[in-house]
């Protein structure tokens, strides 16, 4: 299972020490952010997995690949969100060295995963019996995806830089409508292994490996798994670029609610969306007549109003939602969606942690769940299902409320919207990664996607994961656009993440059967 010298003859090397591989492994993590948006650089992504998987191969223990998956792990976490500093620092007013800390921390708790998956994989070495091919083209890719699936879902999941949505537009996003986001990490891993086998004597296999692979990810761009569905609808997506210092300001409010009014009535539309919280007080604290002067002017023109806004339950307890004001129910009751999936210390506060909250002035609180399935938005012939900020890391879930649809004989959404505040992070990486994610989502479900966001990233993006138009960020503008919606069912759409857990499940089997078989002809030898 080694990797052949270059001179046979030459000497043996020292082998290097378990902290020198970690520094490589620290750095080769740090550069696989460049492969993620804004960079684009997706290739850099696979040569970094390659130097994960070379260092944890020549790990003297379990223990040495571990700390080796662990130090890869930091790097990349702390690299590619690192603008966490921005809102914990810059508004939440926590200390600079305090708010670097917990920058620190949380890429050293995400980099457990990485540990695991690496240690999990040195572990499956020792008490195997494989070869090289096996352990680059099975285990080390298998290990890799559950880890990363797992850290999507664990304590509620932080899937942000999963290792498939670096590769939207590269020709391994052919295959996110078949297995989404985290089979294109575990093919992003194939491909890291398939490398490594260059310099072996299975080289010419990995090659062709690699050609088909990319060809058939080239091939799969071309397959449409979903449909034009109705007309097009017209849209306004608005992008208040309201200062996050200032959002939450009594004092400024009004001035805001005033800014989205003039902004919303500016010119009609089918479907007229605000930002995330873009109201930021409860529909009863508004000035008198706000929403029913918005409700006559959607009855008046024919326009669909998306409101982000909190709202109270009978219970009297706050969700961070999206009111829908359409031509039909302008006397109310008006559609609501209710964000499902909230942010840590964002929406709700872990068990334990309140004085870790404490430390921040930013509005926090403990809000209500929507419910897991909800209703979409009927917007003349399309069926549009919001989304609020982060809720749009979790592909399985709103693959999971299209299925439930068509499972029901209803129609699915043929439209996804996104929107957003990510104000908190500055013109940071952490735009154009959210806008990245996004384009995942439509090449998951073969819709389009439209984000309405307060600083960026406000766009409009095609079923096939393309930007057609996009605002610039920190700007105060609106994005006017034409949408067709699309519909039908992906694979992803039907089956989630089963088919990817599958497949890395079955890679694991086939190596076990293999040293089985290998052990086996080693004591017929003997």
């Amino acid at each position: 299972m080694r990797f052949r010298r270059a001179d046979p003859n030459a000497p043996a090397k020292p082998p290097r020490s378990t902290w020198a591989r970690m520094l490589t492994a620290a750095i080769a993590g740090a550069v696989a952010v460049l492969a993620f948006a804004p960079f684009g650089y997706w290739p850099l992504q696979i040569l970094s997995l390659g130097v994960l998987f070379y260092q944890v191969l020549r790990a003297s223990s379990v223990k040495s690949g571990a700390l080796i998956g662990w130090a890869y792990g930091f790097g990349w976490c702390a690299a590619g969100t690192h603008w966490l500093y921005i809102s914990m620092h810059r508004y939440g007013d926590m200390a600079a060295p305090v708010a670097a800390i917990a920058v620190a921390l949380l890429a050293l708790l995400m980099a457990i995963y990485v540990a695991l998956a690496m240690g999990a994989a040195a572990w499956l070495r020792q008490r195997w019996v494989l070869s090289l091919p096996a352990m680059t083209l099975l285990v080390l890719p298998a290990t890799w995806t559950l880890f990363e699936w797992t850290r999507g879902w664990l304590f509620t999941g932080f899937p942000w830089l999963a290792t498939g949505y670096a590769h939207n537009a590269s020709p391994l996003g052919g295959f996110a409508p078949i297995v989404g986001a985290y089979g294109l990490g575990w093919l992003a891993a194939l491909s890291a292994g398939a490398l490594l086998l260059l310099t072996h004597r299975t080289r010419w296999k990995a090659l062709a490996g690699l050609v088909a692979l990319y060809g058939a990810g080239i091939g799969l761009h071309y397959v449409n798994w979903t449909h034009p569905v109705g007309r097009p609808i017209t849209v306004r997506l608005l992008q208040g670029n309201v200062p996050q210092q200032q959002k939450f300001d009594p004092g400024f409010v009004l001035g805001a609610l005033q800014m989205y009014q003039s902004a919303i009535t500016g010119a009609p539309a089918d479907l007229i969306a605000t930002p995330e919280t873009a109201v930021t007080v409860l529909p009863h604290q508004l000035p008198p007549g706000y929403l029913d002067s918005l409700a006559t002017y959607a009855q008046q023109t024919g326009s669909t109003i998306l409101l982000g806004m909190p709202v109270l339950d009978e219970q009297q307890r706050f969700y961070n939602a999206a009111l829908g004001i359409t031509p039909n129910n302008a006397a109310g009751p008006y559609y609501q969606y209710r964000k499902h999936h909230l942010v840590p210390f964002g929406e709700f506060v872990p068990p334990g942690l309140h004085w870790f909250v404490a430390m921040m002035a930013i509005p926090l609180g403990d809000m209500g769940r929507g419910a897991e399935v909800q209703a979409p938005l009927q917007v003349r012939d399309q069926l549009v299902l919001p989304n609020i900020c982060y809720e749009d890391l979790f592909g399985e879930e709103i693959a999971g409320q299209l299925a439930s649809a068509h499972r029901n004989g209803k129609q699915s959404a043929s439209v996804l919207l996104n929107i957003s505040n990510l104000a908190w992070f500055g013109d940071s990486i952490a735009i154009p990664q959210h806008l990245q994610i996004s384009q995942m989502r439509s090449l998951e479900m073969g819709r389009p996607m439209l984000r309405s966001t307060n600083t960026g990233a406000t766009a409009v993006i095609d079923g096939k994961g393309v930007v057609q138009s996009l605002l610039p960020p920190e700007q105060q503008a609106t994005l006017a656009a034409k949408v067709q919606g699309m519909g039908g069912m992906t694979p992803y759409i039907l089956y989630g993440n089963k088919l990817v857990l599958a497949l890395a499940a079955l890679a694991l089997l086939t190596a076990f059967l293999l040293s089985r078989a290998a052990r086996r002809g080693g004591a017929a030898q003997q």
